[in-house]
This record gives C-alpha cells, structure tokens and sequence, in this order.
C-alpha cells in the first residue's frame, strides 16, 4: 500500500487535491512516502467527485490543497475529501492548505460585508477536519477562526537566506509596503540586522486592488530596500511601492512575498518595473505563462513536510522557528 508511515500503532496518509499536485507530489517526496491513490473528477454539472482507492481507518490524514484559482472549486475538493475520510473512519484529519483561501476577508470593513476567513475555517471544521497547517497566514487572528489546533508555519527564513546569499545585507533596508506588514518586516530586520521603513499607503474603499497614495516613512536613499509581504495579487501595489522608494533615492529593490497569486496584469507589471529580483515560494502554483526572468521561486516543500512529521509524531512545530511562534 503506497502513501502510508507507521509509527508504532498510527499510520500516516498523504493525500492531495488537484490544484496544485506537484507541490504535493515534493512534499510527499520530503516525508519519504507516496500519495494516496485519489479518484478525483467533476461531473457535467460541475459538481466535485472523490474516492480514496485504499482503506485509511484509524489514519492520521493529512489533506494539501492549495487554494489557488479557481479557488471556490478547490476549496470544496478539500472539504469533500475531509467529509470522505470522516465518513471512512479516519482517526484524525489535518487539512494542509499552503496558501489559506479568503485569508484577505478577516474583518468587516464596513457594515454589511461578510467575514469569510471565519467561514471558511467553520466549514472546514464542519467537513471533519481536527487541524490545520497553513503557510503566512494574512492575518494572525485566522488561527482563531478554526475550532482547533492550527500549526502557522512561516517561510522568513527560506526567503532571508536566499536574500542574504544575495544582497550585502549591510546595505539593505527591509520595507513594509503596509502598516499591516510591519509585525512581519520586524522579524526581518531582526534576522537581517539591518533598518525598517514604512510605506504608508491609502486604499480607495470604493475600488478593490487599487491605491491612492503612497509615501516613504523612513531613510532609503542609497539603500537596498527589501519590500516583505505575504503575497503579491495584481502587483499594483508592490511596483508602486518601488516607484515610490525610487522616488526617495533607493539604489535597489528587490521584492519578496511567501504566496505568488500573480493575477491579471500582475507578470506584465513585475516584467516592466524596476524591481531588480522577485522571490516568492510554490505555497501557490505559477505557471510556464507566468514566469518570467525576474522571478525566483523557492520550494516551500521542506518546511511544510517537516510539520507534517512533527505533527505526526507528536513533536513541536515550534522548534522548527527556533522556538518562535
């Protein structure tokens, strides 16, 4: 039987969606197992069908998909598969989602408006899930939205060793493209050692994806600016941000961020900024059509399969933060 590890009396099976099936088939191959054989299609009507082709009672199931466009129909694969392993007695199920979809809709702005993150969290519950991994979340506060254990991996150090393999790190300035972003830049300048800047920012409430002003908060000239963020959607925002810091006398910028949604015009505007390197990780799947000189990905496989075996065998999440959580 493939796709299954032993460890006295548990029994770990790996499964995967279809959204994203070579980041899982990398994960699978970081554990040292297979994937589960999964019949998977859509009838006429769109309506998602799943089968596992093994038995997986008393397993401890671990469930990727990456909730990448469309991600409403991704998303419902995820919660059938966890509905079909309840319902074929798994003893537990971990749903791994590398980039947690509707991560954006975490408040109410304005009356009226829905808090999605939360919603999506109770279905998942719903569905039979005990737990969740996920990567950089938008927000902290989604880890309250799940009903149980929620283990928040963070890619920092993927990203801050290939930005230190890269940059003279004394000359580098990590920029916040948000004050929601600060918390996150912090961590960078305490791995990095070096400045902080601010790029504060308004947002036109009226039109999604689109800002209205930006200033510089903070020294950049002759600097290399390192913008963090969690994600780049359309990429308005981060090529103006760079404008922006050109503006102030920045030398250099580079552009980091854990999930590369790359919407719309997002490629053509990375391609035409003058943003130097674009680093994102594989938590999203970024296809031939979309890559593009600038860009480098790094492969979120090891740290996502490292949790899984942690979680499996009992053992700390945590420690893979140097105790920082």
């Amino acid at each position: 039987m493939s796709g299954i590890i032993t460890s006295g009396q548990k029994k770990l099976m790996l499964f995967a969606g279809r959204a994203h099936p070579d980041l899982a088939k990398e994960i699978a191959k970081n554990i040292g197992t297979e994937l589960v054989p999964t019949a998977a299609y859509d009838f006429a009507n769109g309506e998602t069908f799943v089968r596992f082709l093994e038995s997986v009672r008393g397993s401890d199931a671990f469930v990727i998909q990456s909730h990448t466009a469309p991600i409403n129909q991704w998303i419902m694969e995820q919660l059938i598969m966890c509905d079909a392993l309840k319902r074929a007695s798994a003893q537990r199920i971990t749903v791994v989602a590398p980039f947690f979809g509707y991560a954006r809709q975490d408040k109410k702005h304005r009356g009226r408006e829905p808090i999605s993150a939360r919603l999506v969290a109770d279905l998942f519950k719903t569905a039979g899930a005990d737990r969740l991994i996920t990567v950089d979340l938008h927000t902290a506060q989604i880890q309250g939205f799940f009903d149980g254990p929620v283990d928040h991996l963070f890619a920092l150090d993927l990203l801050a060793d290939h930005v230190e393999q890269r940059l003279d790190t004394s000359q580098v300035t990590v920029v916040a493209p948000d004050a929601g972003r600060v918390r996150v830049a912090e961590r960078w300048t305490d791995r990095l050692g070096c400045p902080l800047a601010i790029i504060h920012k308004r947002r036109d409430p009226e039109v999604a994806n689109e800002v209205k002003m930006f200033e510089v908060v903070g020294d950049v000239a002759g600097r290399t600016c390192v913008i963090v963020d969690d994600m780049i959607d359309t990429g308005g925002t981060i090529v103006k941000a760079a404008d922006a810091l050109f503006e102030q006398g920045a030398t250099k910028v580079v552009a980091t961020a854990t999930h590369g949604v790359l919407s719309g015009p997002a490629v053509d505007r990375l391609k035409n900024s003058r943003i130097s390197e674009v680093i994102l990780t594989n938590t999203l799947p970024i296809a031939e059509d979309k890559q593009f000189d600038k860009l480098t990905v790094l492969s979120i496989a090891p740290l996502i399969g490292r949790a899984i075996s942690e979680v499996f065998s009992d053992g700390s999440v945590t420690s893979l933060f140097g105790g920082q959580s």
